[in-house]
């Protein structure tokens, strides 16, 4: 065997282990190429436009009221919410522009230049808002944005995600633009998770651990752009290390936190009673809580730093987010106003969900105020809009699709009276597709009178009883017509025959019994003279 037999050439090793993990479901994941290799490299993803995006960043000149009336186009309510978001967002990148433009002129941050980032913590029922609130902030903004789950997550990845994780997911997310991505929103939700239990026992892995976990995150450190612990990850760099680091060189290895902001939310179930609590210890009349049912938002608006901590955070983890946001609990009319107002309202994708089967759809103020009133009583704010939706126009989204019904007006009414108005529809549906399944039958009748000169038509109960048959059967309507009328022939001749009638127009009884209708037409020909043939009907 020659030497060239025994070796193994680079490239063919690398598509080997291409191969091996597209098997493995990481179709998206290659090694970098190795050089002089004779295998064509594969086509480069563009990467982003980094100097336009960091121009928009760099050159950011939003103002508070600019990013809120943004808000204000998708969020119904929350203005103090938005406020709060508006003002930490714009502090937060005119500090990062402002410190970029001096490392540019000086080639190093300037010294004694003191900044706190301004992380946030969101507290808030679900289906008020809160994601959307960030989502479209970071989509306004141009920059790269990630959403997960405290919960998801423990200290070191051993138990759940690996905290880091998030912000690589950022480098992603901005098309492994990693300059972009340090200047990206991590956005954290049910973090209200993470509060330790009192009374436990043990390590506490997926509460306290992450918060400290998070901790270095928030503030500033270097995150590596390859999971340590990741096989993916081991593998590049072992082939990055064959090939004498010279991809290293391109590109950085970490990613830096200094101007990435974090953002995290929660319902905080229970935190109320640690407020009521210390407010009422605290003996000042007019700070006292009115004990409620239910999330209330004014007791939420009183919460402290020692209130966080009471409740199972970190003093530490508490100090990283300096800006709190209290988001209300949305009444009907602000589900009603959703529905109407909002460009990301749930009745334009109604709208286009009917649109697909060919049915313009209508909605009446009242039906809107109707939905929004049951959605206040299911008690997840937005959210039950589409629990609520879906209910309601279930039946019409299965019954209309497939009739000639082109247009739907959903008002109360037709919510409150379903089953009647359901009703109305299908027998409009029946109505008009009479018109094309006459075009249908049309066409077997034709043929009909071609092999036997006989003339056939159906009436339009007929019509909709054919498609009534069709319906059941699974079957398309001239199916139906070649089942039951396609040895009509032979009884019709004996009619003609008897009466020299050869025009016949069939009633709905004939395609609900074909047979016995034929018998009596028939029977009832042969005792008619032939004067009498032309008013001869079947009993």
């Amino acid at each position: 065997m020659s030497k060239d037999d025994d070796s193994t050439k680079p490239e063919d090793f690398q598509k080997s282990l291409n191969d091996l993990f597209k098997q493995l479901g990481n179709a998206n994941f290659s090694f970098p190429e190795v050089p002089g290799g004779d295998v064509a490299a594969p086509e480069e993803k563009a990467p982003v436009e980094s100097e336009s995006s960091h121009l928009e960043i760099f050159d950011f000149d939003y103002q508070p009221r600019d990013i809120k009336a943004y808000l204000d186009r998708f969020v119904i309510r929350q203005d103090d919410a938005k406020k709060a978001l508006s003002i930490a967002v714009c502090d937060h990148y005119n500090h990062a522009k402002y410190l970029r433009s001096v490392q540019e002129e000086d080639g190093s941050l300037p010294r004694g230049v003191e900044f706190q980032k301004q992380n946030v913590i969101v507290v808030g029922p679900t289906g008020v808002g809160k994601t959307y609130l960030i989502k479209h902030i970071a989509e306004l903004i141009g920059v790269p944005f990630v959403k997960a789950d405290a919960t998801k997550f423990s200290e070191t990845g051993y138990v759940g995600g690996d905290v880091d994780d998030l912000v690589r997911e950022l480098v992603q997310r901005a098309n492994g633009d990693v300059e972009l991505a340090e200047f990206g929103i991590v956005y954290i939700d049910e973090v209200d998770k993470l509060a330790s239990k009192g009374g436990m026992i043990g390590r506490d892995v997926s509460g306290r651990g992450v918060q400290t976990t998070l901790l270095k995150l928030m503030e500033e450190t270097e995150v590596p752009l390859s999971n340590p612990s990741d096989m993916k990850s081991q593998m590049k760099a072992m082939m990055e290390m064959q090939m004498g680091g010279a991809s290293q060189s391109k590109q950085k290895d970490t990613i830096n936190t200094r101007h990435i902001l974090f953002i995290v939310s929660g319902a905080f179930s229970g935190l109320d009673e640690v407020i009521r609590k210390r407010s009422e210890a605290s003996q000042i009349g007019f700070t006292a809580v009115k004990k409620q049912s239910g999330y209330d938002e004014e007791v939420y608006r009183q919460v402290m730093t020692q209130d966080f901590i009471d409740y199972g955070f970190e003093a530490e983890f508490v100090g990283r987010l300096p800006v709190r946001v209290v988001c209300e609990t949305l009444k009907a009319k602000d589900l009603a106003n959703i529905l109407k107002y909002s460009e990301g309202t749930l009745l334009k994708q109604y709208e286009r969900e009917f649109e697909a089967y060919g049915i313009k759809v209508t909605f009446t103020d009242d039906a809107i105020e109707y939905i929004a009133e049951l959605a206040e009583k299911e008690g997840t704010g937005a959210r039950a809009l589409m629990t609520v939706m879906e209910g309601l126009l279930r039946d019409f989204k299965f019954e209309l699709p497939g009739t000639s019904v082109t247009e739907l007006v959903i008002d109360q009414k037709l919510f409150i009276d379903r089953e009647k108005s359901l009703e109305h529809y299908r027998k409009l549906g029946q109505k008009v597709d009479v018109e094309k399944v006459r075009d249908s039958v049309g066409a077997f009748c034709r043929r009909f009178k071609k092999d036997h000169s006989i003339t056939i038509s159906f009436d339009d109960e007929a019509l909709a009883a054919l498609l009534d048959k069709a319906g059941e059967q699974g079957r398309n309507v001239l199916q139906i017509c070649r089942q039951f009328f396609n040895e009509y022939q032979f009884g019709l001749k004996l009619v003609e025959s008897n009466t020299g009638e050869n025009q016949f127009v069939l009633p709905a009884k004939a395609v609900h019994a074909p047979q016995r209708y034929l018998s009596e037409l028939v029977v009832a020909s042969y005792k008619q003279g032939d004067d009498e043939a032309e008013n001869v009907k079947p009993s």
